[in-house]
């Protein structure tokens, strides 16, 4: 027996894998709503045989989110960009998407709702990814007001694009030659960094739990960093020597904006052999905020996740592969 269908849009991604998983745990039959299904394969492994379907949706299509909702009793919301490309834009994508997935999730008849948005999430931001995080959220709830709001600060595991992204760049052949990492407004905004397999429980008790309907949590993990103090996790971590240099505001937006122009529009880059830029001007407005929960918030404990997995138990199992000598042997004194 099962408790139900929960259609989690976007389940396809990094957080949605784990998601899976932990809905499965508790009981849920899980239908993944992503734009290419050939990505998604390895997601039916979440559960037995016939518990996990993956099906094509795109979450600014009312058509093909009819067909994703058809027959579910609950849906996930977990679809985001961290940077806007082609057809996929942050109005778009983020809140317009959430405001139809919620419009027509509301005509269903679903009053258990999930969005997964961001801590940060602000109307008035200057930053683009975080003004559509806060209009995603109003949207949902305005359609929907018994959908629950989950805001994690960054997220961490093995597929993550913030350690792995740093790590790439502080062991990269150009790091041989001038060994200099940004210190973007001085590396001093702090961070929050919350494992994704936390922020999975937290999707799981949302859905499955009628007592947090309505309600906001700030999902972090249990202790904060600067952006200065991540960089010496991750070059501890890797074994490189690294100098953080300061580097202003003021400097680096415009030098994020060219950076996203050359990444979009210039052909060999725009054709993705180079993945997502490695830092944009709407991502530096976004660091001039603390990205830390909130003292009044609602939190994980809250949903009672209580046990955290800390960066330093989770980070070095991944970021060996940034090393010069792997996971086991231990670099020569000599």
């Amino acid at each position: 027996m099962t408790k139900g269908l929960v259609t989690v849009f976007g389940g396809s991604g990094f957080i949605g894998r784990y998601a899976a998983r932990q809905l499965v745990k508790k009981g849920w039959r899980v239908r993944v709503a992503c734009r290419h299904v050939n990505t998604a394969g390895d997601v039916r492994l979440a559960g037995p045989p016939g518990w996990v379907d993956i099906m094509q949706a795109n979450i600014r299509n009312r058509a093909s989110i009819e067909r994703a909702l058809e027959g579910a009793d609950a849906v996930v919301n977990l679809v985001g960009i961290m940077f806007e490309k082609g057809a996929q834009t942050f109005d778009g994508s983020q809140a317009e998407g959430a405001a139809l997935l919620a419009d027509v999730a509301a005509g269903k008849g679903i009053t258990r709702f999930v969005q997964v948005s961001a801590i940060g999430a602000d109307a008035e931001s200057a930053s683009d990814y975080a003004r559509t995080k806060a209009e995603a959220e109003a949207a949902v709830r305005d359609s929907v007001p018994t959908a629950t709001i989950l805001r994690p600060s960054i997220v961490f595991a093995s597929e993550d694009e913030f350690f792995n992204r740093f790590a790439a760049l502080a062991s990269s052949p150009a790091m041989s030659v001038f060994p200099v990492l940004p210190a973007i407004g001085g590396g001093k905004t702090r961070f929050q960094p919350v494992y994704a397999g936390d922020v999975a429980e937290a999707i799981a008790i949302a859905v499955d739990d009628a007592g947090t309907a309505g309600k906001t949590y700030e999902l972090g993990g249990p202790r904060t960093y600067t952006f200065n103090e991540l960089y010496d996790v991750i070059l501890e971590t890797i074994d490189r020597k690294r100098f953080k240099a300061p580097l202003p505001f003021f400097v680096a937006k415009p030098m994020g904006y060219l950076t996203a122009a050359v990444w979009r529009y210039i052909p060999p880059f725009s054709w993705g052999f180079l993945g997502d830029p490695p830092l944009t001007g709407d991502q530096v407005e976004l660091l001039k905020s603390d990205n830390v929960v909130a003292e009044d918030a609602l939190t994980l404990e809250d949903l009672g996740v209580t046990e955290l997995e800390s960066v330093e138990a989770i980070v070095p199992t991944y970021l060996w592969r940034f090393r010069d000598y792997g996971e086991f042997h231990k670099a020569s004194e000599a």
